[in-house]
């Protein structure tokens, strides 16, 4: 068959000519509002279907309702595949149909399991992090599996999601196979200086930001713990001499359903020493990971979540050692608090601003930096519950509460200099330089 030369009338500009040119098996895409990603994505599956040698090409663009992909993509997919001679397209099934028979459909994520059983070669991903948390690694990559196909994440950022978790993969991992890029509004100068500036007095700083700057943390101002908070105590390090005396403190937070993860922390003063996280355990063979920490840390205190733990510490109690039972929803020491969790968070905030030091785990970064805060009636702060995570399609911070509950109560050093007072529970007291609790 003779080869002939279609313009279908795009034409990148010079940031899009650059992704094109990275572009990967799984690559993630943070492009600021207006950017032209829906453009550049549909352009992207466009190419990828025309030169598709395998039999039956299959290539989809999922947004996460198929009312919103509609709206978004369709009239794009219609314009740009028409000049392709033979191309179909069928306004009922939002599918285009090329000359060499493959296939571009439009889905919404609002239904994954109807995604289920199919394959793909090429899937686009719009704003993923808005779609329900299953459908990326329960339903599109085993899709992509069976003739390898690729993956394009595109969005915007809304905080540290997903999104964030692939877009934080892709360009850390060192994975070949991966590809991230993030072009702001400064970056791309896709829109004029005076219309930026217009933008810039209409909206919020926090909206300005996110939408125009990619920030990620921008989407959530009532964060309790900065990203960049976090970040910083991720890059600062403490000689172990400086913590020798002050208590090992030991965390435990006890899985409560089937997809969160059981996890510990181990604490020594500013010193976050060791976090894990433990999926799918039972409660005896937690209980004996937990047991093995203590004999290796000599662990001052042993504090579990009383929610899901009680197993954990009965059988933590038959072993001989001693714990303390912590429960999140139970009364705080402080009444500023709308119970022991938010308290405890709050503990872990003030810890961070006075110089503590975290180990870099990008699981720990996003748990600790995603869960926001308010004020209930009686001015009390009040921390946003696991469930409301959930519902933002986030998952449960096992490794912050893990270490918020080395934080529950005070506690004193066995191996500390004679005479050693007691350090110092929650407060504005609060000294960095004794262990605070």
């Amino acid at each position: 068959m003779e080869e002939q030369a279609v313009s279908t009338g795009y034409r990148p500009r010079w940031y899009q000519r650059d992704i094109h040119a990275g572009l990967r098996r799984f690559s993630v895409l943070v492009l600021h509002r207006r950017a032209g990603k829906t453009v550049l994505a549909i352009n992207a599956l466009i190419d990828a279907a025309l030169r598709c040698e395998k039999p039956n090409p299959r290539f989809a663009y999922l947004a996460p309702y198929q009312k919103q992909a509609k709206q978004i993509a369709w009239d794009t997919l219609r314009t740009y595949s028409r000049p392709i001679p033979g191309t179909r397209a069928q306004d009922g099934e939002l599918q285009v149909t090329l000359p060499n028979g493959a296939r571009i459909r439009l889905y919404g994520a609002d239904n994954p399991d109807a995604l289920r059983g199919l394959y793909f070669d090429g899937v686009v991903l719009d704003e993923v992090a808005d779609m329900r948390p299953e459908t990326w690694g329960e339903v599109i990559r085993p899709a992509l599996s069976d003739r390898q196909g690729w993956c394009l994440f595109i969005g915007t950022p809304k905080g540290l999601d997903l999104f964030h978790d692939l877009y934080n993969h892709a360009v850390t991992a060192r994975d070949p196979a991966w590809y991230g890029a993030l072009y702001t509004a400064d970056d791309t100068g896709a829109i004029p200086v005076g219309e930026l500036e217009l933008a810039r007095r209409s909206m919020s700083d926090a909206q300005y930001r996110q939408e125009f700057l990619c920030d990620w943390q921008a989407a959530s101002d009532n964060v309790l713990i900065p990203l960049d908070l976090v970040a910083a105590a991720m890059r600062r390090h403490l000689n172990p001499a400086e913590v020798a005396e002050l208590p090992v403190v030991l965390g435990v937070d006890v899985a409560r359903y089937g997809g969160d993860r059981s996890s510990l922390c181990l604490r020594q003063g500013l010193w976050c020493r060791e976090v894990q996280a433990f999926q799918g355990l039972d409660n005896m063979t937690l209980a004996a990971r937990v047991a093995v920490k203590i004999a290796e840390s000599g662990a001052d205190a042993v504090f579990v979540d009383a929610g899901r733990g009680e197993g954990v510490i009965d059988r933590l109690r038959q072993l001989g050692h001693s714990v303390v039972e912590v429960n999140f929803g139970g009364r705080p020491t402080s009444p500023r608090y709308l119970n022991k969790r938010a308290e405890m968070w709050d503990a872990v905030a003030a810890w961070l601003r006075a110089g503590g030091a975290l180990p870099a785990d990008n699981a720990l970064r996003r748990d600790l930096s995603t869960p926001t805060y308010d004020f209930d009636a009686a001015n009390r702060l009040r921390l946003e519950s696991k469930d409301a995570l959930r519902e933002r399609g986030l998952p449960s911070p096992d490794l912050g509460d893990a270490l918020a509950l080395t934080f529950a109560l005070p506690v004193q050093s066995r191996n500390g200099p004679a005479g050693s007072r007691p350090r110092l529970a929650l407060g504005l007291d609060y000294n960095p330089y004794e262990e605070a609790i």
